[in-house]
C-alpha cells in the first residue's frame, strides 16, 4: 500500500513530487524506513563510519514529478536610476 505524500526536491532541479513514504506500523523498522549501521576499521577496530540499510516496506527511489518549479526571472532595471532620466552636465545656478 502506497502512502504518498508532497515533498520539495531541489536536486536536480526544483520540483514538488510525490513520494512513498515508509509504513508507521512495520514491525522491522518501526516507520523508520530503514536501519543504520555502524561499521569499525578491520585492523584497529576503531569506527569507520555509518551505512544505511532501507527496509523493505518502503521503496526511497519510487516518486513522481507533480509540479516543476521555475526560478523567476529579475526584473531588468531602467537605463538609469534618476527618475528625471540621467544626469546633467550642466551646472547647478
Amino acid at each position: 500500500m502506497l502512502r504518498i505524500r508532497i515533498q520539495h526536491v531541489t536536486w536536480p532541479r526544483r520540483a514538488l513530487i510525490l513520494t512513498d513514504t515508509p509504513d508507521p506500523n512495520c514491525p522491522d523498522c518501526r516507520g523508520g524506513g530503514g536501519f543504520n549501521h555502524d561499521y569499525g576499521d578491520y585492523d584497529t577496530g576503531e569506527y569507520a563510519g555509518t551505512e544505511w540499510e532501507p527496509c523493505p516496506c518502503w521503496d526511497e527511489d519510487r516518486h513522481w514529478l507533480l509540479l516543476p518549479l521555475t526560478i523567476p526571472r529579475l526584473r531588468r532595471r531602467q537605463a538609469s536610476p534618476d527618475p528625471w532620466g540621467g544626469y546633467d552636465d550642466e551646472p547647478p545656478f
